[in-house]
């Protein structure tokens, strides 16, 4: 057995890590479930309640539960810099730990196929058990009783979470449900450390999101060609077709949005984060590799590619964040628990719609190194993915029981095809897309959305690519406010000289899209007058009209709620 660790001279809590272990070390429950945005510092704070159980004699052995192969690695490096040797090679053959390691780290795969192994080695040694990225254990059932069966006899587990919980019913071991007065049961959380939080503190970055919307042409598999505007309200099926339409590798939409996204990434490297990196989350790996030809073609350079999470693969996200290249492009595989500091702009090219998945994938580009550094992240303008946008910072817990509506694409068929190392049959053949082109509809941060329409390549849609790369929060919502009120500025010039130089026609009834861009700018601009009247975040001055009004997000409200809320701030 080697030297027990104790903690070392130097190793320095954030106000939060500090708080969250008074928390638990003056509770000493046997679960404990810390939930913290991505890139807060879980790690950090589990490893330190390591330290403190071994210094103490709670615990003489530990066992980290991690999603995947690659995160066991890292756990391994980060436990070894603070004094504790983990075994992350350890396999289910091997039944017995190295006796020259403090613990070993397993997946949730290893562990629901053998539980027994993993049971035997718990009850023989006095075990803190690290539950990483928890919600995993409700991924399938037996993987759930296999967490249960191997560690219920350990002296201790703790659970972390860094996104919201699952959208299923499945329960999740050694998580503590509390039933509600509407009879709902939802998760209990021992110490919570949301976004908001963490950004207020400068542990994690500002995200600014810039949704495309654009015309998009498919034709389905009854041969009828369709049309629709991406961000326009329409059914489920004709969001996702068009949505999927726009992903297509193939279309201008794509190609466009990547344009744009690197000519972003070109600005933060000019402007404070020379090594920043780009990262595509693609649905599938067919067009992993179409993104990855695209993005080669518009740098000049080869991006890196990740398909699956084998060992290459492993190995080749330590490379790239080590290295200074441009462009990573991933299959989903990217989008939890892997840590490249360096990611400062994403394309969210995916089917994945749940707020799980959007949680985890935006955590990538959270993480702060220096004060000033900002993160962008391209999306499509849908609705469902513009409110998760708009509600980044909302705390959510796991529900049982609550009827679940779906949302985009189908999640389970894309994730069979990824599994199967090709893109679904049947997704290539219930549709043909035909053509798509981007336009960039509007600018989210803060809960809040700012900007008007602007075609791609014009100088509207450069005015945002250029932002500064290094801002804090508050100039962040100054320069949107300051652009916005810009670009309108712009546009009614050049309406009247447009009017003169065209024959008077008669005033047409305008279309519910241009009515709730209009309606949107109206309500944006009282937002940022109320702003300056009270010094309240552009953010909770939204928030607070939703609260009073009702409806969902600005960018997803319907034109009745634009209206009522415009009305409303008017009486503030």
């Amino acid at each position: 057995m080697p030297p027990r660790p104790v903690v070392q001279q130097g190793q320095t809590l954030r106000v939060w890590q500090r708080k969250a272990l008074m928390e638990y070390l003056r509770g000493k429950r046997e679960d404990f479930l810390a939930v913290a945005t991505p890139g807060a510092g879980k790690t950090t704070l589990a490893l330190r309640v390591a330290l403190e159980l071994f210094g103490d004699g709670t615990i003489d052995n530990l066992t980290v539960v991690t999603p995947t192969e690659h995160l066991k690695n890292q756990w391994a490096q980060a436990a070894a810099r603070v004094g504790i040797d983990l075994d992350a090679g350890f396999r289910n053959s091997d039944v017995h730990a190295a006796a020259d390691f403090h613990g070993t780290v397993v997946t949730y795969a290893q562990v629901g196929i053998a539980p027994a192994v993993h049971k035997r080695r718990t009850v023989t040694r006095r075990t803190l058990v690290v539950l990483d990225e928890i919600h995993h254990a409700g991924d399938s059932k037996s993987w759930g009783d296999g967490v249960k069966a191997a560690f219920e006899p350990a002296v201790r587990r703790l659970m972390l979470t860094g996104t919201p919980f699952r959208s299923d019913d499945n329960p999740i071991p050694f998580v503590e449900y509390e039933r509600g007065s509407d009879g709902i049961a939802r998760s209990r959380s021992d110490t919570v450390y949301g976004y908001s939080e963490a950004l207020r503190d400068g542990v994690v970055r500002p995200v600014i999101f810039l949704a495309y919307s654009g015309e998009t042409r498919w034709r389905t598999s009854a041969g009828d060609e369709l049309a629709a505007r991406l961000g326009e309200p329409m059914t489920q099926d004709l969001i996702a077709q068009a949505w999927r339409t726009a992903l297509d590798p193939t279309g201008d939409w794509m190609q466009q949005v990547l344009r744009a996204a690197d000519a972003r990434l070109q600005k933060l490297r000019a402007d404070g984060m020379p090594d920043a990196g780009g990262l595509v989350i693609a649905s599938d790996q067919q067009s992993a590799r179409a993104y990855a030809k695209v993005l080669g073609e518009l740098t000049g350079e080869k991006p890196v590619v990740v398909l699956s999470d084998d060992v290459g693969a492993s190995g080749r996200i330590a490379a790239f964040s080590a290295s200074s290249e441009r462009w990573m492009v991933a299959v989903r595989m990217v989008s939890e628990g892997v840590d490249i500091p360096r990611l400062a702009v994403g394309v969210y090219a995916t089917s994945a719609s749940t707020p799980l998945f959007f949680a985890q994938a935006i955590g990538r580009f959270v993480r702060a190194r220096k004060p000033g550094e900002t993160a962008t992240v391209f999306v499509p303008s849908v609705p469902h993915l513009l409110e998760l946008a708009s509600e980044l910072e909302a705390q959510r817990n796991h529900v049982l029981g609550e009827r679940k509506t779906k949302e985009g694409f189908d999640d389970d068929e894309v994730e069979r095809a990824n599994r199967e190392e090709k893109a679904s049959g049947e997704l290539e053949k219930s549709f043909e897309a035909l053509s798509a082109t981007a336009e960039l509809d509007q600018v989210i941060f803060d809960g809040a959305t700012f900007g008007l329409p602007a075609q791609t390549g014009t100088a509207e849609e450069e005015e945002y690519l250029g932002l500064p790369g290094l801002l804090t929060p508050d100039q962040v919502s100054v320069l949107l406010t300051k652009r916005q009120a810009e670009q309108a500025a712009a546009q009614q010039r050049r309406a009247p000289a447009t009017a003169q130089a065209a024959p008077e026609i008669p005033p047409q009834p305008r279309t519910a899209g241009e009515r709730r861009i209009v309606l949107r700018r109206q309500l944006n601009t009282l937002v940022a007058a109320h702003h300056h009247r009270t010094g309240l975040p552009h953010g909770k001055i939204h928030a607070e009209l939703r609260r009073l009004c009702g409806g969902p997000p600005s960018a997803q409200a319907t034109i009745e709620q634009l209206e009522e809320r415009i009305a409303t701030i008017q009486t503030l």
